[in-house]
């Protein structure tokens, strides 16, 4: 499959950068890359007419920024070469560090190491929020044995949670590459306790889930909380992310609704994180 890589350069960066992230990827552009000028976003040639697609988003007929943007085309020989070159590690505190094949494991000593073979769903625009939700894990002194990952991506949670001690991890997703990256990336970090399952929140057939882990977007999450309410065990621990801080007041109402207490709230560079425990009826 060939890709386009769409370069927006904006003046000023901030907030806009993040905010554009979010926007394409409803649209759905697969991963990002964030650069000094701006980003860069990916997706199948198949998407459409970009010039359209922008035009429903926040810098179209916005006087408060500048914006320059064209589209090259990339063939699929060329795609893991140009996406490689593009990809940085991922470094939550001195703890951990998300790091591809190529990169040196020595050069990250005192972390704890992830090894995954990055693909498209991998945005590294959305570092922000692997960062948030790896540091949640981490600060996890014991963790149920049983584990959802939706959204799973390219299985990096579900790595973390089998490295914290979880025994029994459930890795879902609606795209087959990411169902396919993450089952070989936890074999590459010697997983054996992850399950791969491709689809939506309606896929899942189990439930009784000590910690549910959802890094996707807001409006995906507001339509799947009911569903973790469900799959949730009482007492058990919902964390979100993929969102901006200002989306947190309506989360927190979206999650209370179905039997959700916020337990804390994180953010780092507009993006936020959320920690929610299901009330025992």
């Amino acid at each position: 499959m060939d890709y386009i890589e769409l370069t927006l350069d904006i003046t000023p960066r901030e907030p806009w950068a993040d905010i554009l992230i979010a926007e394409l990827a409803e649209f759905g552009f697969e991963s990002f890359v964030e650069t000094e000028t701006g980003i860069q976003a990916y997706a199948p040639v198949q998407i459409g007419d970009v010039s359209s697609i922008l035009k429903e988003t926040s810098i179209h007929d916005n006087n408060d920024i500048e914006v320059k943007w064209h589209v090259a085309e990339i063939p699929h020989q060329n795609w893991n070469a140009t996406w490689e070159a593009s990809f940085e590690p991922v470094l939550v505190d001195s703890r951990l560090a998300i790091i591809a094949p190529f990169h040196q494991a020595e050069d990250f000593p005192g972390r704890e190491l992830i090894v995954i073979q990055p693909q498209m769903s991998f945005g590294t625009g959305h570092h922000q929020t692997t960062y948030l939700m790896s540091q949640f894990l981490l600060d996890l002194h014991l963790l149920p044995e049983r584990i959802l990952d939706m959204g799973t991506g390219t299985g990096v949670l579900a790595i973390l949670a089998e490295k914290k001690g979880a025994k029994d991890i459930l890795a879902v997703d609606i795209e087959s590459w990411s169902v396919e990256n993450t089952l070989e990336n936890a074999a590459r970090n010697s997983c054996t306790h992850i399950r791969g399952l491709l689809g939506d929140i309606d896929s899942i057939e189990e439930g009784n889930f000590g910690v549910i882990l959802a890094n996707i977007n807001k409006n995906v999450l507001k339509r799947h909380l009911p569903d973790y309410a469900k799959l949730c065990s009482d007492g058990g621990l919902l964390y979100l992310s993929g969102f901006f801080t200002s989306d947190v007041p309506e989360l927190e109402q979206a999650a209370k609704n179905v039997g959700f207490e916020l337990v804390e709230t994180r953010d780092k560079e507009t993006w936020a994180s959320m920690k929610l425990q299901k009330v025992a009826i």
